[in-house]
């Protein structure tokens, strides 16, 4: 481990009882003892950042008073704690050094940019709050919002969580049914709504969308507009039932925030899983996991603090869009970004973050791929010297893209490629400061979090290829899902899996396909249940993918097998071009030729089909397993359009199964 001199890891490994003996430059040790030791670990978080000022009251002594029990699922974290997770970000307001300094900025697709300050913030948050009170809403209502990326919906979000509501966002790039799919299950009792945003340098109307979605949600009694002044705003003559109020106004009288106490584990949100192949799964976190797990994430492995500028591109639909609140958390300033990330050019957001001064930027690898095919060195183009940290997540960052990073970029800047995901609104496993960066590799599996590679036999696995399983409980595993009154539907996402049957009780089996390192980092190879299994040898689509999408011609790949008939096997390659590109004959066998050179023989795909796009969920990951089953055919595919980015590729992907022969 290299240093950590000067950063909060650093502070809190020599604040850790003298009995834990860990060297502050052994992570691994470090790690071990975290997961060991979970009650201990997590108490030691807890006193670092100093939540007792958060609850209220001292936390017990005992390991009882942290995990009263560690079986999963449903383990019982800090019982009878009471706090609540808006009391983090105001006393970071309290206490910033610098309260005129931007504590949100949004920016839109044109650029223009609106800040809310440290010391502005706490009054927004109380007015809205209040609002939302004088509408009748209390602990356990819901609050729901169908907007982009704005500025406002964070303040919307922060008063709902400060009055014990629970907050559900969807973004407007959803089509009206897909929106009111997810956010209809919860019965709604407000609803924030936009007029609309410019992407692409076109303003997209969301008004007919917002009336459509508010019909739809019959529980609704107030409806708030965040209008933006670059689009026709709502008619108000035209009567949508709920009580119609302007955000704007709202806010334009500041009001003192009452923090409202909860539970450890009150619902603080409910986020969707993509439900591409079935209704949409509600997955609710409670205020405390998530206050503890976002500042061990944040706070000691990114090192935010209040002279950070934290942004990650994202949406409301997408859990990077919660977990971007943790800059709050920890007093940096956070951005928010309604536009594409590549309008008018691939450079669109280097420059912003040269303009805003980032210090930490979180991105996706198609973002990345874009950057370095269109030949752009942002680190020689623009002044990024502050710029510390660049995440990825949404899937797996090949190893060439962090050497472009290194070279184009900054050898300055450390690349944090991380892996989590909805279920628990944070990272497994990621960069961490002080650990020297591998390219292809997630650093260190993240303090507390027992992630091991497993055989089917329950053996673990080192620099070998298995299931990614989680051992023991983290404080941000849901609560439960919404409307889960049993606990069914939760332990059957989890812990039911046939693979685990018999095998694995009480073991969290997420569903990728890992290699743990000797170093203790960690390589994803991709969903195993979309696993390529080519005669009895099993292959990850990460790997294929990291080597077809490093030629130039290539945007991206997207590789499936299909099972067919006597044991057959159909493994395509379905890719996308850069303009000007053709697939020729010359391109198709450079691609089989880079793949068995980098990887071997049984990788070549069996052919090389040029598509016109490649299906995703709506926060990027490609849809392998339900187009896997479309290819091949099967008729209990019940693939939700609506929870696709392009649903119209669907049926082409259709259409190259049923020709497809044998």
């Amino acid at each position: 481990m290299s240093s950590i001199t000067g950063t909060a890891m650093e502070r809190f490994v020599a604040g850790l009882p003298t009995e834990v003996g860990v060297d502050p430059g052994d992570y691994d040790a470090l790690w071990r003892w975290s997961v060991d030791r979970p009650a201990r670990f997590w108490r030691a978080l807890w006193d670092h950042f100093d939540l007792d000022a958060v609850s209220g009251t001292p936390l017990a002594e005992g390991d009882e008073a942290v995990l009263a029990d560690a079986t999963m699922p449903g383990a019982q974290w800090f019982p009878g704690v009471e706090l609540n997770y808006v009391e983090q970000i105001l006393r970071q307001a309290r206490t910033h050094a610098d309260p005129s300094r931007a504590a949100i900025v949004g920016i839109d697709g044109l650029g223009g940019r609106t800040e809310i300050t440290w010391a502005d913030l706490p009054g927004q948050i109380g007015s809205v709050a209040q609002a939302l009170r004088d509408a009748g809403v209390g602990r356990g209502d819901v609050v729901a919002a169908y907007l982009p990326d704005v500025a406002e919906a964070m303040v919307a979000f922060l008063a709902t969580a400060s009055i014990g509501a629970v907050w559900s966002g969807c973004g407007a790039d959803y089509a009206p049914d897909g929106a009111a799919a997810r956010l209809g299950q919860l019965t709604p009792r407000v609803l924030y709504l936009s007029n609309g945003y410019q992407y692409n340098g076109t303003w997209i109307d969301k008004r007919t969308h917002g009336v459509e979605l508010v019909a739809a949600l019959t529980d609704l009694t107030v409806v708030v507009l965040v209008e933006s002044a670059d689009g026709p705003a709502f008619d108000r003559d035209v009567h949508i039932g709920p009580t119609l109020l302007a955000h704007h106004d709202i806010v334009a009288s500041p009001v003192d925030p009452e923090v409202e106490a909860v539970p450890f584990d009150h619902p603080l949100w409910v986020l969707f899983s993509s439900g591409t192949t079935g209704r949409p799964k509600g997955i609710v976190h409670g205020h405390g996991g998530v206050v503890l797990e976002h500042l061990k994430v944040a706070g000691l492995h990114s090192d935010l603090a209040a002279d950070d500028v934290f942004f990650w591109q994202t949406a409301l639909s997408w859990m990077m869009w919660n977990y971007r609140l943790a800059g709050l958390l920890c007093g940096a300033t956070t951005i928010c970004y309604t536009g594409s990330p590549l309008f008018p050019d691939a450079d669109r957001l280097w420059s912003l973050l040269e303009r805003e001064g980032v210090t930490y930027f979180g991105t996706s690898p198609g973002q990345l791929q874009a950057s370095r095919k269109a030949d752009l060195s942002p680190g020689a183009d623009h002044d990024l010297s502050r710029l510390r940290t660049l995440g990825s997540t949404g899937s797996t960052l090949a190893a060439d893209l962090f050497v472009w990073v290194d070279e184009h970029v900054g050898a300055h800047v450390s690349v944090s490629s991380v892996s989590g995901g909805t279920d628990v609104v944070t990272a497994f496993a990621g960069g961490s400061v002080g650990v020297p960066v591998i390219p292809g590799e997630l650093s260190v599996r993240y303090l507390g979090v027992a992630l091991h590679s497993w055989s089917p036999e329950r053996r673990e696995l080192i620099d070998e290829v298995g299931e990614m399983v989680i051992t023991a409980p983290m404080p941000s595993m849901p609560v439960g899902f919404w409307r889960d009154e049993d606990g069914s539907r939760y332990r059957a996402a989890y812990f039911e899996h046939e693979w685990a049957q018999g095998q694995a009780p009480g073991v969290w089996r997420h569903g990728d396909w890992v290699t743990i390192t000797d170093r203790g980092s960690m390589v994803i190879h991709g969903r195993s249940d979309a696993t390529l299994n080519r005669h009895g040898i099993r292959m990850g689509s990460a790997d294929i993918y990291e080597v077809v999408e490093a030629i130039g011609e290539i945007a991206e790949g997207f590789v499936v097998g299909v099972d067919g008939p006597d044991g057959a096997y159909w493994m395509p390659l379905f890719v996308t071009l850069v303009p000007g590109a053709s697939l020729d004959d010359e391109l198709r066998a450079r691609i089989a030729s880079d793949v068995r050179r980098r990887l071997s023989p049984r990788h070549v795909p069996d052919e090389v089909v040029l598509a016109p796009g490649i299906p995703h969920t709506r926060t990027g990951k490609k849809l392998e397993v339900p187009v896997t089953g479309i290819l091949a055919g099967r008729a209990d595919v019940a693939l939700d359009p609506r929870s696709v980015d392009d649903p119209a590729l669907i049926d082409w992907y259709r259409e190259q199964g049923a020709a497809h022969r044998w």
